[in-house]
């Protein structure tokens, strides 16, 4: 193996040479599994399935490896081990071993503006080592990964592409919206977006301490990630119009009945993967990431999206570059009337049809392929034929007729600033040129002081060094004082 230049690194796969035997098993349910139940030479590999509980006729049986992002300290994922058992349980009904175990999680939200934000984006590339170190040194013969918050979704996605064998995706699910219960924010529809801009809305005088305090207690009221088009539900949504996911899994709330029902339905469908050996690689194609991409630009999704698609076309051996991204972008409208640039959340745009709703309309109109394999085992197509289109009198999502704006929000900027590219999110209030005087800040601290202190004038440029990889390091997202800005 060359040596990498400068700045860096090879991306390589540890490759089991036993992986081709068991390529080559044929049309057998346990292809990857019978390396450790079905061989003489792995004696104490079985023994120690009969300790977790497996009986003689499960040792035929497929096995299923389910990811479970679950952990306490964030609502993203604090729900997702009991959706873990809700799959499993739905795994062994189908007649397949369903095994649980865990990856880790990084909060975007708790760490933002802080040395913390440095470990959110190194670990999606830990997320998709460690799902695929065990569902490769465990020999699972698929794959279903329930990811809760924002790196959660492409980490998964990259193991999942990287091992190739079957999976299902199912997202932990949104949260619903909070309301404010004080003074000018009574009865205020909240979600995390508020909490983010309130010390700005303080800051100006807008808001008192105690509104401030309401709305941070009250923006986010339980389980589910951020309920705007944030990164989240922006790589849910790309999941699912990429054929990885069930039907409506991208917008179903995390507290919905219906997720629980999602859960059980995942047996049978991973069951069906499997006896038919359809493969992330046959469903992960040119167009399907397409697809994913205009779903994208018509959402109003994360800028986060650039950099997670990017990587997880790597991983399945898709070439996709910023300036395809930016094709897609100027031939896509920007539809969806969603925070943090609108005025409605993911569990709106749940109720007046879901995902596929919005796929349905996108499909009828040619704007996205609907030959693309899923992971029902029907294409794109076949899937939008059995579900309703969206609800009439819907505000959500605008006619292609009266677009927000025509083509997509997210634009791939070139200059002396950033001469490899870079992406900015206009929505369309911004007009498409701006000029200012820039204010050149090190740290996110820095550009705090100068907001309290009203040392940048309105109309300023706000530039923030050392932010990437490198420098950052880890390339943190910078966040926090902007909508802080936002609101002076």
């Amino acid at each position: 193996m060359s040596q990498p230049e400068s700045g860096q690194v090879h991306i390589h796969k540890l490759v089991n040479p036993r992986d081709r035997e068991a390529e080559q098993a044929g049309a057998v349910m346990n292809r990857y599994s019978r390396m450790i139940t079905q061989r003489p030479t792995a004696g104490a590999g079985q023994a120690q399935l009969y300790a977790t509980g497996l009986k003689e006729e499960d040792m035929s049986k497929a096995q299923v490896g389910i990811a479970s992002f679950g952990y306490d300290g964030n609502p993203c994922n604090m729900h997702i081990n009991d959706l873990a058992s809700k799959v499993k349980e739905g795994v062994w009904k189908a007649g397949l071993v369903g095994s649980v175990f865990n990856t880790i999680g990084v909060s975007d939200a708790m760490p933002m503006g802080s040395a913390g934000m440095s470990f959110s984006l190194p670990s999606r590339d830990i997320i998709a080592d460690s799902i695929e170190t065990v569902m490769s040194a465990l020999w699972y013969d698929a794959n279903v990964s329930i990811p809760g918050c924002d790196k959660n979704m492409p980490g998964c996605m990259m193991a999942i592409s990287r091992l190739n064998r079957p999976a299902i995706v199912v997202y932990g699910g949104t949260m619903k919206r909070g309301k404010g219960t004080l003074g000018a924010c009574a009865n205020r529809d909240l979600d995390i977006g508020n909490a983010l801009e309130c010390n700005g809305e303080f800051i100006s005088g807008k808001i008192n301490e105690e509104e401030r305090k309401d709305i941070i207690r009250h923006a986010c009221p339980g389980a589910g990630a951020c309920g705007g088009m944030f990164t989240a539900n922006t790589m849910s949504s790309a999941i699912e119009a990429l054929g990885m996911s069930l039907p409506y899994s991208s917008s179903i709330p995390a507290e919905d009945p219906a997720k629980i029902q999602e859960c059980l339905r995942v047996g049978p469908a991973i069951r069906n993967l499997i006896q038919k050996n359809i493969r992330p690689k046959d469903i992960l194609t040119t167009k399907a990431f397409e697809n994913a991409l205009t779903v994208i630009m018509v959402l109003g999704g994360s800028t986060n999206a650039v950099l997670h698609m990017l990587a997880m076309a790597k991983a399945a051996d898709v070439p996709l570059t910023i300036d395809d991204i930016q094709a897609i972008s100027s031939k896509t409208p920007f539809l969806a009337n969603l925070r943090p640039s609108g005025k409605y959340i993911m569990e709106d745009l749940h109720a007046m049809g879901g995902t596929p709703a919005v796929l349905k309309y996108l499909w009828e109109n040619g704007l996205i392929h609907g030959d693309c394999m899923t992971v029902t085992g029907k294409t794109m197509a076949e899937n939008l034929a059995e579900v309703d289109g969206l609800k009439d009198g819907q505000d959500i999502l605008r006619p292609l007729s009266d677009p927000i704006k025509p083509t997509g929000h997210l634009t791939i900027l070139r200059g002396n600033l950033a001469p490899e590219g870079a992406v900015a999110k206009i929505t369309g209030k911004e007009g498409l040129s701006f000029t200012g005087i820039a204010r050149v800040f090190d740290e996110e601290d820095e550009i705090f002081r100068a907001l309290e202190e009203n040392r940048i004038p309105k109309g300023s440029v706000v530039v923030v060094r050392y932010q990437g990889p490198k420098g950052g390091p880890g390339m943190p997202e910078s966040n926090l004082q902007r909508p802080s800005w936002v609101q002076v």
